[in-house]
């Protein structure tokens, strides 16, 4: 028995003009939840498409936009967005408008994103030029509706992408009264990994006799993804994950905590191993910036908290690692989800130590997953066969370009290596400007105070600014730039993606305003 064969973009409906685009970024052939909602959506039908994280949503509800807004015709008004996407994380609104802005170019439509975290003023500017399609988070878009920099009265279609995420994040009171404001007749798309009892609410309320289409649902298994439980002592925790961290790829570490992903990041910049943060902590300057640095290959590893387990889409994500396994198994499901996307292969390891046994067994039961599990530390030849290749360490010079070095062996140069890296990090702290940015509140006490004693000794207490150091310091080799005032760069650091002084202050942008990671 044949399958039957996947129909082209063109053939269910998609407008020749965006099928020509979508040809330029290298997609020929639609996924089973575009090639399943897409006949429905396009006729301007409402739809409720369920798809596991990776499955291709994004294009499903793109298209549809694009293709209704370019027919309509409607002219652009100050303030009223024709279109209106809402996202649950900035990371996905931000994503989702780079898929969508070369498609809407192509069309002479203008979008852009609104979410909270940066200055109010160019999403000001933005709306009041003006836009076609408004990719929103629902906090900042209120604000600018009870400002009256935003109206939604003209909006003609409405989507709701991740919208179970959106529950669970408690934004459901917000996103109602939001969508009440949007036209009645208007056409509104919901897209959700679940359908859980706060989605259900939303269909009910806000979707008209909607066409629903379940594709690759979360707990549907996935042929290319491999799942193992790595059992190790709590001490050699550490090492396993920087050995798995420093082979050939891009990997994803997953902390329960925004103070864990912090202090953890930290520890595989010591080792070596080129890693930047993501977490709530971090303003969205530092959050952009550090992105961009593993989507660029700058930094090979991410170390986050759920912030990343929605969303978030880079390409060749070799591993997904579970430093901190989930409370939740749908967090487990959604946090696997960034590797074996689009039908790519990828490995999932969770790293489970004695006492968390039984939450670890009752967490893949929930989740429909069956691992391997091995118990095993480091130098196991298993740790090969899930992260094959040559481990690659980097050590920053004193110019702060990164340098490339293989090491076999691990163990006591680690160590020594560690203490190194401790020591430069804080010549880049010292060297790394200050920013103002939201959602960096903590004092600069707080942050010192969450500083391990033997880094705070190593840098000779510098930062305390006590006067009647100043001058014993001056004789000192070498530590000429802990008399420098903290917010000037002294240049030892450069700041472009690219060096490993620059992941290493990626890594850190956040943690000398951030909570204390104790």
């Amino acid at each position: 028995m044949t399958s039957s064969p996947v129909p082209s973009f063109a053939a269910l409906g998609v407008p020749s003009v965006l099928v020509a685009a979508l040809a330029e970024r290298g997609i020929e052939a639609p996924f089973p939840i575009q090639a399943a909602t897409l006949p429905h959506s396009l006729a301007g039908r409402d739809v409720l498409g369920r798809g596991r994280t990776g499955s291709g949503k994004t294009y499903a509800f793109a298209l549809p936009v694009l293709a209704r807004l370019a027919a309509s015709g409607t002219p652009r008004r100050p303030g009223r967005p024709r279109a209106l996407i809402l996202a649950p994380t900035r990371e996905l609104a931000t994503q989702i408008d780079a898929a969508l802005a070369p498609l809407a170019k192509a069309l002479s439509l203008r979008t852009m994103t609104v979410f909270g975290g940066v200055g109010p003023g160019p999403q000001i500017a933005g709306l009041r030029a003006g836009v076609d399609i408004l990719v929103a988070c629902p906090g900042r878009l209120a604000d600018h509706l009870a400002s009256g920099h935003a109206h939604l009265d003209a909006v003609e279609v409405t989507v709701l992408d991740e919208a179970d995420h959106m529950a669970d994040l408690g934004f459901l009171p917000q996103v109602k009264r939001l969508l009440d404001r949007t036209p009645r007749q208007g056409q509104r798309l919901l897209f959700s990994a679940t359908l859980d009892a706060g989605v259900d609410v939303l269909v009910k309320r806000f979707l008209t006799d909607p066409v629903t289409h379940s594709v690759d649902s979360a707990r549907s298994p996935v042929a290319t993804m491999e799942h193992h439980v790595l059992h190790v002592q709590a001490d050699a925790r550490l090492d396993v994950l920087v050995d798995l961290a420093a082979a050939p790829g891009r990997t994803v570490v997953f902390t329960r905590t925004k103070h864990r992903a912090k202090a953890l990041t930290r520890k595989l910049v010591a080792a070596g191993v080129p890693a930047v943060e993501l977490h709530g902590n971090l303003g969205q300057t530092a959050r952009t910036r550090n992105l961009a640095a593993f989507s660029d290959g700058s930094a090979t590893t991410l170390v986050a908290t759920d912030i990343a387990a929605r969303g978030i889409h880079v390409d060749d994500v070799a591993r997904v690692i579970h430093a901190d396994p989930p409370v939740e198994h749908k967090a487990y499901l959604h946090r696997s989800g960034r590797t074996a996307r689009a039908g790519a292969e990828g490995t999932v390891i969770t790293l489970m130590t004695d006492d968390q046994v039984a939450d670890v067994r009752d967490l893949t039961r929930k989740a429909g997953i069956t691992p391997v599990t091995t118990r095993l530390a480091l130098g196991h030849p298993l740790l090969a066969e899930l992260a094959p290749g040559e481990r690659v360490f980097v050590t920053p010079s004193a110019a702060g370009a990164g340098a490339a070095r293989t090491q076999p062996r691990r163990g006591e140069s680690r160590r020594g290596e560690s203490r190194r890296g401790e020591s430069r990090r804080g010549e880049s702290r010292r060297s790394e400007p200050r920013r103002s940015e939201p959602g960096r509140g903590e004092s600069r006490g707080e942050s010192r105070r969450s500083e391990p004693q033997r880094a705070e000794s190593r840098r000779g207490e510098s930062r305390r600014g006590e006067p009647r150091r100043a001058e014993s310091r001056r004789s000192e080799p070498g530590r000429g730039e802990a008399r420098q005032k903290p917010g000037r760069a002294t240049g030892a650091a450069p700041r472009q993606p690219g060096g490993a002084a620059a992941f290493s202050a990626g890594a850190r942008s956040g943690r000398r305003r951030g909570a204390s990671s104790r």
